[in-house]
């Protein structure tokens, strides 16, 4: 006859498994949520987001550990780096300043 199971063995915790990543995300451009796509290709090691909205694309290369979120991740970092240096003024005209006219006085 088998012993009887200590009670240690039944409060073993069971492996947890990993947090899922995600494969959709929000676009850059036209800011539509879940509208990005990406997509590893590791045949031909390359991977590809691109916006379903917008039809934007981003392509990089990839490995056997590229994620979609690091492609996600790479199209973030390259557009800070295009945007680099580029001033955004959102105003369509600029901005007229009141100029008090100063009142002189003749005497």
């Amino acid at each position: 006859m088998g012993e009887r199971k200590s009670r240690s063995s039944k409060s073993m915790a069971a492996p947890r498994k990993p947090a899922k990543l995600e494969k959709e995300f929000t676009c850059l451009f036209c800011g539509h949520p879940n509208a990005v796509e990406c997509r590893v290709n590791l045949k031909d090691r390359f991977a590809v987001a691109s916006c379903r909205i917008c039809s934007e694309r981003y392509f990089t290369k990839a490995n056997a550990l590229t994620e979609p979120v690091d492609v996600y991740s790479d199209w973030i970092d390259a557009c800070e780096i295009a945007n680099e240096g580029v001033v955004v003024d959102r105003r369509c005209r600029p901005r007229l300043l009141k100029i008090e006219a100063k009142k002189t006085t003749c005497d």
